[in-house]
């Protein structure tokens, strides 16, 4: 299993695809759902390496998709992103990104924070990396393959995900009024789509040490959707600053989402639906376990 993986099998799976990595430089980040990540130093230039390891065939199964994201964005935006050297079932690799993880996870599954998320550098360079993703032609993503909804359509994902969520497991009544309530309301839902990034939190954002974004990692959820994905984690994480950050969003873009405070704590209540959609998407009873119990407390 790859959880099981040690730095050899990680040195030794690396070497059948080419990189010579030094086994006792291999360290893990445990915290993606959908990749296994180490780093490791190249044997002979001592280059720092990023290594991914798919826990599950369907993740492998989208990496066509993930490329398709990153080189659309890359030439875009004013960050470092994942420039893939390595790309095969079992592995993807590329070099180290510059800036450090705002956010790990500990060996408790405990979060360690490395930088304040209220600091006004992170949040004004976190405004300008939004107003950059919002301004790219969303059309000519979808053209390049990226994932696209329409407005309506964000709506119908989020249905017919409530459809098949209440197919699968039980779903406390409150929890249920509440997100129908949700689908009801049309103040709730977007009038426009743009390329959102869709995670965009600490952990997949890599820090200078004066706080600002340099590097963003993880584009597995990229697509054109809904506006309020890119807020929804500073609402969660940093409330009192999201008029801060619109405000420097309105300045760049000059653009303003209405009803966005209610549409990010919209999209935070549906957590625990979004995770039942992705237990079902993974089919492993631990992913389905943990989405009943968010899903009908005892």
């Amino acid at each position: 299993m790859v959880e099981d993986l040690g730095a050899d099998d990680v040195c030794a799976l690396a070497a059948r695809h080419g990189l010579v990595l030094d086994p006792g430089t291999v360290r893990f980040n445990e915290a993606g759902l959908d990749y296994r990540v180490a780093f490791a130093s190249a044997a002979e230039t001592n280059e720092q390496w990023v290594l991914r390891v798919p826990r599950r065939p369907d993740v492998a199964a989208n990496q066509d998709q993930e490329r398709a994201i990153l080189d659309f964005v890359r030439p875009r935006l004013p960050v470092a992103i994942p420039g893939w050297r390595i790309q095969a079932d079992d592995l993807i690799a590329y070099p180290l990104l510059p800036g450090s993880p705002g956010l790990t996870v500990g060996p408790s599954n405990q979060p360690d924070w490395h930088f304040d998320p209220s600091s006004k550098s992170y949040l004004q360079s976190l405004a300008e990396l939004i107003a950059s993703l919002h301004s790219m032609d969303a059309a000519a993503a979808a053209a390049a393959g990226i994932p696209a909804e329409t407005p309506d359509a964000v709506r119908q994902h989020w249905a017919e995900g409530l459809r098949r969520v209440e197919q699968e497991f039980r779903i406390a009544p409150d929890l249920l009024a509440g997100w129908q309530q949700w689908l009801s309301d049309d103040r709730l839902w977007p009038a426009r789509t743009v390329l959102t990034h869709g995670e965009l939190y600490p952990a997949h954002l890599l820090l200078d040490e004066a706080d600002r974004i340099v590097s963003v990692l993880d584009w597995t959820t990229a697509k054109v959707s809904d506006p309020a994905l890119e807020f929804m984690y500073v609402q969660l994480i940093s409330p009192a600053a999201l008029p801060e950050v619109v405000s420097w969003y309105r300045e760049a873009t000059g653009t303003a989402e209405p009803f966005l405070v209610e549409r990010c704590a919209a999209l935070i209540a549906a957590g625990p639906l979004n995770y039942a959609l992705y237990a079902l998407t993974t089919g492993l009873p631990e992913h389905r376990d943990a989405a009943a119990a968010q899903l009908y407390p005892e």
